[in-house]
């Protein structure tokens, strides 16, 4: 495995050596990441991800010749050529070939020639010494096989898997696939008017190059074809394939090769490129699925590391039309205080009832800022706001409704406020992401928050596991406070999962807040190796010893009192103090377990214990003349926020409800690369328009400096 890997990567021996040693102790990718770098050589995430995944990989393929030396042991079929060429197989297309000729297989039309004995005709026709095949093939005639027409054929038959079982050809036609397949699509004509395939039409008639068709693409067209809209066919020059097996089988002219030659294209049509060409497709949806899933993953590390407002009152308003607006006040935990609804759009129009009750509320729960769902009525709403006439400094938020119907109708909040219907549910889930995006969003199954595209198209487990690794380096890069997290939030810490959070909340519950770290341990079923994982990830706020409100694992409290001893100044006084910090000569503390990379992180989180590492949230403001899509021209400049990134580009919010887009070649006046590297989610922009289609409700933009 460390050779597979070290082959694989440029990474150094002994940081893969470490770090396969620290995940068999059953270590977590994050904890690994914060607090063994010494072990690791200062690894990442990414990296020790990377290490993961190849150490899964290579654990799969082991597996697999495990169980083909098995079954072939036990077929009789196990040579000690076989069994070295199985062993050093590299992957798993490799592997399979070896073994095809000994799968077992269904009934097929060369195992039945076979039975009716016309192997041996097989074997001469190949052997292509014989001038007069048919006159050969006579004496294969039986009950089963009345002509030599029939003998012929089924001597092809065989001759043809025989000829898809070499690795050599196999091989060829993979090359020809990888270099020169050509994927095209046509329209099931009576699918084209469809009113729901018409978001389809660029693929009703299209080819392009496989290798070259970007996943989006790849999945779209791949989309279309399992809603029945259209076909898809992959395409190779079959004649110069054909040729380049005819020149590896024939060695002669006559009645022989013309046999071979029909075995060829049997073999070709029946055999080797049905089977071949899905390949190709499966790894060219594969890549697919990887750069979709990557582009996810980033976005959605993006959105949930989106700044917070942090502790305060929040007055939060689920915006709609004939039902009214749900409005919720929320205290500085997000606890919630009162529900209400308001109708300030048609039909009541009681805009003026409206300001009344809002005003009110913002009086009397002491809010200090209003989140709106940037939903159906989500401008209309943001308007009536704005001309209440506060009597304190109150700042207005359009949110992200994206995934709050999810949360809304799930068990998690059905479980929290079983008094109350979905609309308040959702408004008091705006609400909190307001407060904190990451607290909230870790309720919501990461897929459905929309911040990917053709997310149900992917791979779904390669998708979760990606997504809950995002979910869980970002909760534990940000921390948790553990006498406020929800059973979600502390699932995703370092090594305690699902139910362990429930234990952790049932012992807060019954014994009030922990004040120590310490107190973690007594949690039932929490035992040394969790506690390990996960304590420097826990928070606990106003505690006796100050470093429990911070970064720094109880492993290392005695390296820093020992450092707050050696500078004169309490451990009090020692947090925060740049000057006592910058005076720790850290080479004097280097031992074999403890170096300067983990020296440094304590000084650095010493500076600013527990500070987070999202910027605070800033509130914003879409032009209040625009607010449906007819409203737009080209040539307008107007402010928006990115609220999705592709590889082709990203869509912004421009206070309307349909998002527009800025292709890539839209982002920059120079070659764009990756387009995380221009713009990044929830950021706030400025673009131009260039084109409207309202009949397909499309908006081109461009992004502006």
């Amino acid at each position: 495995m460390l050779n597979h890997i070290l082959k694989t990567t440029n990474l150094p021996e002994s940081s893969i050596k470490n770090t396969l040693a620290l995940l068999a102790e059953d270590c977590t990718i994050p904890f690994i990441a914060r607090y063994r770098k010494e072990r690791t050589g200062n690894l990442d995430e990414v990296q020790i991800e990377q290490i993961v995944a190849l150490k899964e990989a290579f654990e799969t393929l082991e597996k697999r010749k495990a169980t083909i030396l098995k079954a072939m042991e036990e077929q009789g079929e196990l040579t000690t050529e076989l069994k070295a060429k199985i062993s050093e197989a590299k992957g798993s297309i490799t592997l399979e070939d070896i073994y095809l000729p000994f799968k077992k297989k269904r009934k097929t039309k060369a195992e039945t020639a076979r039975k009716n004995g016309l192997e041996p005709l097989a074997k001469l026709i190949m052997a292509q010494n014989a001038r007069d095949v048919e006159g050969l093939a006579l004496r294969y005639i039986t009950q089963k096989v009345t002509s030599a027409d029939e003998a012929l054929e089924g001597a092809r038959y065989i001759i043809a898997e025989w000829i898809n079982e070499r690795v050599d050809i196999r091989n060829n036609i993979r090359r020809e696939l990888e270099r020169h397949a050509v994927i095209s699509t046509k329209v099931v004509k009576a699918k084209k008017d469809d009113e729901k395939a018409q978001k389809f039409r660029d693929y009703f008639s299209w080819d392009e190059s496989l290798k070259r068709c970007p996943s989006h693409r790849l999945l779209a067209i791949l989309r279309a074809e399992n809603e029945g809209f259209i076909r898809v066919k992959i395409e190779i020059e079959k004649e110069r394939v054909l040729d380049r097996i005819a020149r590896k089988l024939i060695k002669s002219q006559g009645d022989c090769a013309d046999q071979i030659e029909l075995a060829i294209a049997d073999a070709y049509k029946r055999l080797l490129f049905p089977a071949l060409s899905n390949e190709i497709m499966s790894a060219a949806k594969k890549k697919a699925d990887e750069t979709a899933i990557s582009i996810f993953a980033k976005n959605l590390k993006q959105l949930l590391l989106g700044s917070p407002l942090g502790e305060k009152r929040i007055l939060a308003i689920d915006p709609g039309f004939r039902t009214g607006c749900k409005v919720v006040c929320l205290d500085e935990q997000g606890a919630f205080l009162h529900n209400s609804t308001i109708y300030p759009h048609p039909p009541k129009s009681d805009d003026t009832g409206a300001m009344n009750t809002i005003a009110h509320l913002v009086q009397k729960y002491k809010i200090e800022a209003i989140a709106i769902g940037n939903g159906t009525a989500s401008r209309e709403t943001e308007a009536v706001v704005k001309k209440i006439p506060f009597k304190t400094a109150v700042e207005v938020f359009i949110v992200s409704e994206a995934g709050a119907s999810i949360y809304s109708a799930s068990k998690i909040a059905r479980d929290e406020f079983p008094d109350y219907d979905v609309t308040v549910r959702g408004a008091i889930s705006i609400g909190r992401r307001l407060a904190d995006p990451l607290a909230e969003l870790v309720k919501i199954d990461a897929k459905s928050i929309g911040v990917g595209q053709y997310q149900h198209d992917v791979d779904q487990t390669q998708l979760k596991n990606s997504l809950d690794r995002v979910v869980e380096n970002c909760v534990n890069a940000v921390g948790v406070n553990i006498n406020t997290a929800s059973v979600p939030l502390l699932s995703y810490v370092s090594g305690i999962g699902p139910k362990l959070a429930e234990n952790i909340v049932t012992y807060r519950e019954a014994n009030g807040a922990f004040t120590s770290r310490n107190d973690i341990k007594k949690v039932p079923r929490l035992g040394a190796k969790a506690f390990e994982q996960g304590a420097g990830f826990l928070r606990i706020r106003d505690a006796k010893n100050p470093l429990d409100n911070s970064s720094v694992h109880p492993e290392r409290y005695a390296l820093v009192k020992q450092m707050a001893k050696d500078q004169g100044v309490a451990l009090s006084a020692f947090l925060g103090n740049t000057t006592a910090l910058k005076n720790v000569p850290l080479n004097n503390y280097c031992t074999d377990e403890v170096g300067l990379p983990t020296l440094e992180d304590i000084i650095k989180e010493l500076e600013k214990p527990g500070l987070d590492i999202r910027e605070k949230a800033k509130a914003f403001a879409f032009n209040q003349n625009i607010k449906t899509i007819d409203d737009l021209r080209s040539g307008q400049l107007l402010p928006g926020i990115v609220n999705n990134i592709t590889a082709f580009g990203c869509f912004v919010d421009v206070g309307i409800k349909e998002s527009g887009l800025i292709h890539v070649s839209n982002l920059s006046d120079s070659f764009v690369k990756d387009v995380n590297e221009h713009v990044t989610l929830q950021q706030q922009v400025m673009v131009k328009v260039l084109e409207v289609d309202v009949a397909r409700k499309r908006i081109q933009l461009k992004l502006e400096k």
